[in-house]
């Protein structure tokens, strides 16, 4: 992965993208994204003992030994605020918490599911951009948006036919921001407390949702 010129600073929260080489599918099934979710999940941690590629392999009593190390250890390279997974790209909103956490973090991650990836669709060379794009947030009204813009944009791309399925959306961290998941893999606090309640952050993001996929549709006509 190229230097990164400008570093990313240790305490400080940032929207990252990447997208797939030529803006190539990087997720064909299912399964694919669940690979990707479970990668991202290890490799948040700063010390997993073994590549998520030979954590895979291991007995599941082994597995779950390790998992419940990490967990007790609460030990993270990154906080992940808000995610989506889109057919060809991917967000996350993290904060960096240790020097080099969010490069570190999306190396590995990188490194690991393009290898899963190439392997199973026997192809060869990058999966992703060389360099993934990063935005400092800088204000809390900047921090609110931004987490909109990344839960919008299966509705945007039409991936969900209305602002009302967005929650279902499987590969998100919309439903679980609305508690119609189990998983507990996002920072939401650092949102919502932004907010009165849910009721008022589900306000806040339907009210852009039609705006958003006009601007999406803009784009779009523009690159044809």
């Amino acid at each position: 992965m190229p230097i990164r010129r400008t570093p990313l600073v240790t305490g400080e929260i940032y929207h990252i993208l990447n997208r797939g080489v030529n803006s190539i599918p990087i997720f064909m099934r299912a399964k694919d994204y669940q690979q990707f979710l479970e990668t991202f999940l290890y490799y948040q941690y700063q010390s997993p003992p073994v590549k998520f590629s030979h954590f895979r392999t291991l007995p599941v009593p082994q597995r779950n030994e390790i998992s419940e190390g990490l967990k007790k250890e609460r030990s993270w390279k990154v906080d992940i605020i808000a995610f989506c997974l889109m057919p060809n790209h991917f967000h996350f909103l993290l904060r960096q918490l240790i020097d080099n956490g969010v490069s570190n973090f999306i190396r590995c991650l990188n490194d690991s599911y393009s290898h899963f990836f190439n392997t199973k669709y026997q192809r060869k060379g990058p999966l992703f951009e060389g360099r993934f794009k990063s935005v400092r947030v800088e204000t809390s009204d900047q921090l609110v948006h931004i987490c909109r813009y990344i839960h919008l944009n299966p509705y945007a791309s039409f991936l969900v036919g209305t602002p009302d399925r967005l929650a279902d959306y499987p590969y998100s961290s919309f439903g679980e921001y609305l508690g119609k998941k189990q998983d507990e893999i996002c920072r939401k606090e650092i949102i919502l407390n932004q907010f009165s309640d849910i009721k008022a952050y589900k306000k806040f993001i339907f009210d852009q949702a039609d705006y958003q996929r006009t601007l999406d549709q803009i784009k779009h006509q523009q690159l044809e």
